[in-house]
C-alpha cells in the first residue's frame, strides 16, 4: 500500500523530515520526504496498513516544535520497488 501525504502548519525548521524518516525507517516503510515552497511538507510512504497507521499517527503530532494545522493523504496506485529506504529530499 502506497500514500502520498501533505502536511502544513509550522512543519519546517522544526526538524519534520528527520522526524518522519526516523519514524518511517522504524517502521520498515520505504519512500521520501521533501519540504514544499509554500512552508509545507510532502512525503509518499509505502508499506503495510498497520505501519502507515502507525506513521499517520506520528505524523500528525509531528516532532517538538511542530504544529499541524493541515494533514491530508491520498491512495497512490503504483508501488515502489520493494526495497526503497525512506529518504530525505
Amino acid at each position: 500500500m502506497r500514500r502520498r501525504y501533505r502536511i502544513g502548519g509550522r512543519v519546517q525548521g522544526v526538524g519534520f523530515r528527520f522526524f518522519a524518516q526516523r519514524i518511517a525507517a522504524r517502521l520498515g516503510l520505504g519512500g521520501w520526504v521533501r519540504n514544499l515552497p509554500d512552508g509545507g511538507v510532502e512525503l509518499e510512504a509505502q508499506g503495510d496498513l498497520d505501519s502507515l497507521t502507525a506513521l499517520e499517527s506520528a505524523l500528525s503530532q509531528g516532532p517538538r516544535g511542530a504544529l499541524v494545522t493541515q494533514f491530508e493523504h491520498t491512495e497512490i496506485s503504483d508501488e515502489l520497488d520493494g526495497g526503497t529506504p525512506f529518504t530525505i529530499g
